[in-house]
């Protein structure tokens, strides 16, 4: 791949979890040679095999090509990384500390440290994973200090914007491109690695080091706070008895609010959005400036208290008693389209009726595997059905179109009682009421 008269440059991607997986599968696709690095040697084999480890719509099939168009290899060598690559994207995890809201940032270190004693010519190290503002200043200096290029190895940081289910297309098409970069260099070097992304149109923001770092957290805190906001709505609606799904639809028709993540229910999940809220609020008091974000704070209340809320209006629903009462939970992921059980709504909830002594049965049409292993003392199906089979409440936890699709009458003639409780506002309760079912979703009477 050439473009213009220089080569494009030779691209690694460290780290081949979900973000460092897609990007390196994506590049390749794109036309870049592509070096997927990881210590893991079991993911590196799968991979290399043409097996994607990860639930993500499209990927395995460009997987295939990639591997097949020979720009796509992977390994275990650091060594053999620095010699091939030009530009080197860190993609490893950045999940919360235990017993600390904190960011781990050892796998982002550990990366850096790797790297930089084999980067003995001028070479970009970009940084997509999410990281507190501060952190590329400092690996800055690290990067400097071990290798042997010396000054002339750059760090720069371009944050990811990944929506799971939609992976592939925020990669290759996304909405925008941020390079937080220290050199009119690193911005040419970005802009070589991003060539036929930018070519399509997308718009570029280049800015510094810390505001690039900020943006993803800064969106993540805006979109939680969006879906806190109408949740909170939701409970002051059960409070005088209003409906809440008239109240976001009416909000979502104003042009300076829309409609996006204005869905009331149970709340938000994954491996981004509530740690990094989290890490957010505690950095921010680490820096001085917490008071500035302390509503953060409220935004993660209010989201945990939906999962609590949606457990007390299984138990109305139930007379007052989960135990004893068959339970079937419509969904493990955190939300559609992906296998991610992080911090997975449907999942906790799912865990606190059985703790209740409710006999609860799960099924997800990609997160079972995942789910078993995480919770192997609840029990499982194959189908929405079999779940349901003499259940006394269907329990709707995340809005799998698979679920939305369900002919209330054909469930009817599979379970004890017709009870439902949507606890994503997914389904049309009057078509639910009119075929003879109890229908109860958080906010709405």
């Amino acid at each position: 791949m050439k473009q213009g008269d220089a080569e494009a440059p030779r691209l690694t991607v460290i780290g081949t979890g979900y973000l460092g997986a897609t990007h390196a599968i994506c590049m390749a696709v794109l036309g870049f040679e592509v070096l997927g690095v990881d210590t893991d040697p079991d993911k590196i084999a799968r991979l290399a095999s043409g097996e994607v480890p990860i639930f993500e719509p499209g990927l395995p099939e460009l997987l295939t090509k990639a591997l097949d168009s020979g720009r796509l290899r992977f390994t275990a060598s650091y060594a053999e990384a620095g010699k091939f690559g030009d530009v080197h994207f860190l993609c490893v995890g950045t999940p919360q500390l235990p017993d600390s809201d904190a960011a781990d940032l050892s796998y982002v270190d550990a990366a850096v440290r790797s790297l930089a004693p084999h980067l003995r010519r001028r070479a970009l190290v970009v940084g997509k994973s999410t990281v507190p503002v501060g952190t590329a200043q400092r690996l800055t200096g690290v990067l400097q200090e071990l290798a042997p290029a010396g000054t002339d190895a750059e760090l720069a940081w371009n944050p990811e914007f990944l929506r799971e289910g939609y992976a592939v297309d925020d990669t290759m098409r996304p909405n925008r491109l941020v390079f937080g970069v220290a050199s009119d260099w690193a911005d040419e070097r970005l802009r070589a690695a991003f060539k036929p992304v930018l070519d399509i149109g997308t718009p570029v923001i280049r800015t510094d080091l810390a505001t690039a770092e900020l943006v993803k957290v800064a969106a993540n805190s805006f979109l939680a706070t969006k879906i806190s906001y109408i949740n909170a709505m939701a409970e002051v609606c059960e409070a005088v008895g209003a409906d809440i799904k008239d109240l976001a639809d009416s909000l979502a028709l104003d042009d300076r609010i829309g409609g996006k993540f204005l869905r009331p229910g149970l709340g938000f999940g994954g491996g981004c959005l509530p740690k990094d809220i989290r890490a957010f609020a505690h950095r921010a008091e680490e820096i001085g400036v917490g008071q500035a974000v302390s509503f953060l704070r409220e935004v993660d209340d209010i989201n945990r208290r939906r999962r609590a809320r949606t457990v007390d209006l299984v138990r109305e629903v139930l007379g007052g008693t989960v135990a004893g009462k068959r339970i079937a939970a419509w969904g493990a992921a955190f939300k559609p389209n992906s296998d991610d059980i992080r911090d997975a709504p449907a999942l906790d909830v799912a865990h606190t009726l059985h703790g209740l002594g409710g006999d609860v049965r799960v099924h997800d049409p990609a997160a079972l595997g995942n789910a078993r292993r995480a919770f192997p003392e609840l029990r499982y199906g194959d189908s929405a059905f079999d779940v349901a089979e003499d259940a006394d409440v269907i329990v709707l936890l995340t809005e799998w179109s698979v679920f939305r699709e369900v002919e209330p009458e054909a469930l009817a003639e599979v379970v004890r009682h017709k009870r439902i409780v949507d606890g994503r506002h997914a389904l049309d309760a009057a078509h639910w009421r009119s075929a003879g079912w109890e229908y109860r979703a958080l906010g709405r009477s």
